[in-house]
């Protein structure tokens, strides 16, 4: 089975254990395609999360280069055990970010790229919900927050075209009962309708449920609207170490089949893309998430 969207401790301070382990673990649980996808190096001391105090925006940049220098021997090592596909998981900060990602993408070779959304206005909005709050009071509100999201998510997604679209709805970590406006289902539409206009894959992630939402990423409202509009889906645990690799894939496996999920999709590293039939009875579901 799938994941497109993991990190580790030895690349990411708010992950743990080594990217080996990950791999190892995914190899151990059956995975068939992994992909391994730390976050780009931010470039301003004022976004370093308060755990990276001790560290600087040229850190980021080497840790970067060294991950992917790293998952490129391990994608070598563990060749007949799995297919290994290495990526990145975009930021959109501020207005150069962009730009900083093309040209990291230009010097650093990818497999894929994991487009997501992490902050608006500059405001980290999945950290913590003090964080939350504060992006909420630089834009106006809850519901401008939703707005200003998922018109970063459009800018994102008209410039970097990313292979697979990370986390779609994360505005929704801290606010999940907040009711979406006619406006923020008309930007909704406009970012599915991007997606689908380039053949992005969008993730359907099972990191939701250990923050405590009804669903996995897409809530089961956006979900169908994708659905009806012809998306193709991938799956991925986000997992934060070794110990999260499949992480509530039991969960997972009962979303796919209650919501009528019934083919996937995963890139290949000539940028093309497979698709594989979802069957709920596989030895992958049926003996590891009983």
């Amino acid at each position: 089975m799938i994941s497109l969207h993991s990190h580790s401790g030895q690349y990411c301070l708010h992950a743990k254990g080594e990217l080996e382990d990950v791999v190892l673990r995914a190899i151990e649980l059956g995975f068939e395609v992994y992909g391994l996808s730390e976050h780009v190096p931010r470039s301003r001391p004022q976004d370093l999360y308060p755990e990276e105090s001790h560290i600087t925006p040229d850190d980021l940049q080497a840790t970067f280069t060294a991950f992917v220098a790293n998952a490129r021997l391990l994608q070598e090592k563990y060749r007949s055990q799995i297919r290994l596909v290495i990526g990145a998981e975009t930021e959109h900060i501020h207005a150069d970010t962009l730009n900083e990602l093309e040209t990291l993408c230009r010097s650093v070779p990818l497999d894929y790229v994991v487009g997501s959304v992490h902050h608006v206005k500059g405001h980290p909005i999945d950290f913590d919900l003090s964080r939350y709050e504060l992006a909420e009071r630089a834009v106006g509100g809850t519901e401008a927050l939703f707005q200003a999201y998922f018109d970063a998510q459009y800018e994102m997604l008209l410039r970097v075209k990313p292979s697979v679209v990370g986390h779609f709805d994360l505005v929704r970590l801290f606010r999940p009962n907040h009711v979406l406006s006619d406006n923020v289902w008309t930007k909704i539409h406009r970012n599915i309708d991007a997606i689908t206009g380039y053949g992005g894959l969008v993730e359907i992630n099972s990191r939701a449920w250990k923050k405590g939402l009804r669903d996995a990423y897409p809530q089961r409202d956006i979900l169908e609207c994708m659905k009806e509009k012809g998306v193709r889906f991938t799956l991925s645990d986000d997992s934060h170490g070794p110990a999260d690799v499949g992480m509530h894939y039991d969960k997972l496996r009962d979303y796919l089949v209650e919501r009528k999920i019934t083919t996937l999709h995963f890139p290949m590293a000539n940028a093309e893309t497979q698709s594989i039939d979802f069957d709920p009875e596989h030895p992958f579901w049926t003996s590891v998430w009983k």
